[in-house]
């Protein structure tokens, strides 16, 4: 016997439980692919102006409260997940006290330290439904989300990385684990998944095929960008889908496993993981940028046009406005594209 679904779903308003398709230009179905701040970033911009989201979200974290239900319960790592949840929650007085919450993190002496509750949430309806989908759809309908959560994979996922810490002819370290992965101070040369070939939730790979934009980034580029690449039905559909793609650059190189790497060192690291994938626009801030003729020229030799916007916040950080942010992906899903 199936697992019920919540009302609503893909393509469904969760605020009125109506199936009606508006003019794409107006709402479009857009997939997000990351995890961490990256993609919350991405997703509380996009949940400005579309409310037919799904984002699909990498499933290989094994540090914190996301690894210790990993590792003691065998479950897919949860943190990455209700971190696209939280960001998909609208600003009413609802959606920022559940968004508070499935944040929220215990500090004790005990087991329960650094938990986050929204977790614990996520976890007790996997193991009460049976169906990691399901669970996902279930906390989306009670924290009133815009959109859907999806895991990248269907099984927990381990990220190797071969990293050259000396000169460029010299030996390669295989470093194991996202955890370490993100913070290696080496370059990546390559990446690889464990398991090789990890199965995808149907719903994400359909997802992806009936979209309008694909949006990728920005985010820890090696660990929660690139790895969506790795799955092989998830690459697939990516590859053949209809849908539009979009590459949104970091702010700033981490001072983990993408430092000291330029923007085009970044659609290099696309391009050298994925030969095949056509893109049709990047969205780069001017801040980020030290090259903007040779990143137009990077972008296009992948089929792509760039498009330069301010979408960082004017406090200084390397963080992301919202509002800008969505006023950016406005232009580009408008065809407002070039170097401006």
């Amino acid at each position: 016997m199936s697992t019920p679904l919540p009302p609503g779903g893909p393509g469904t308003s969760w605020a009125s439980g109506t199936t009606s398709r508006p003019e794409w230009s107006r709402n479009p179905a857009v997939v997000a692919l990351g995890g961490g701040h990256g993609l919350s970033a991405s997703l509380s911009a996009l949940r400005l102006m579309s409310d037919r989201l799904t984002a699909i979200v990498t499933v290989a974290d094994d540090g914190g409260s996301s690894g210790r239900l990993r590792e003691e319960l065998d479950v897919l790592p949860p943190g990455d997940l209700r971190m696209a949840l939280a960001a998909l929650c609208d600003d009413s007085e609802w959606g920022q006290t559940w968004s508070g919450l499935l944040q929220h993190r215990f500090t004790s002496t005990g087991d329960l330290d650094r938990h986050a509750v929204g977790n614990l949430l996520i976890v007790a309806l996997w193991e009460r439904l049976g169906d990691t989908v399901a669970g996902l759809d279930w906390v989306g309908r009670l924290l009133g989300a815009r959109g859907r959560v999806l895991p990248m994979a269907s099984v927990p996922l381990v990220v190797e990385a071969d990293v050259r810490r000396g000169p460029v002819d010299g030996p390669l370290e295989t470093v194991v684990g996202q955890s370490k992965v993100a913070v290696t101070d080496g370059r990546i040369e390559q990446l690889r998944l464990l398991p090789a070939d990890p199965p995808a939730p149907p719903e994400a790979v359909q997802a992806v095929l009936d979209a309008d934009w694909v949006v990728l980034g920005p985010g820890s580029w090696y660990s929660s960008v690139l790895v969506h690449l790795l799955v092989p039905e998830l690459a697939a559909a990516l590859h053949e889908t209809t849908a539009r793609r979009c590459v949104t650059l970091n702010l700033s190189a981490d001072t983990g496993e993408t430092a000291g790497l330029t923007a085009i060192d970044h659609l290099e690291a696309l391009h050298k993981h994925a030969p095949g994938l056509r893109v049709d626009a990047v969205l780069a801030d001017p801040s980020a940028v030290e090259d903007v003729t040779g990143l137009s020229d990077a972008a296009a030799s992948m089929g792509a046009r760039l498009l330069m916007r301010q979408v960082r916040r004017g406090d200084g950080t390397a963080r992301h406005d919202s509002l800008r942010l969505a006023a950016a992906y406005r232009d580009v899903f408008d065809g407002v594209l070039g170097d401006v």
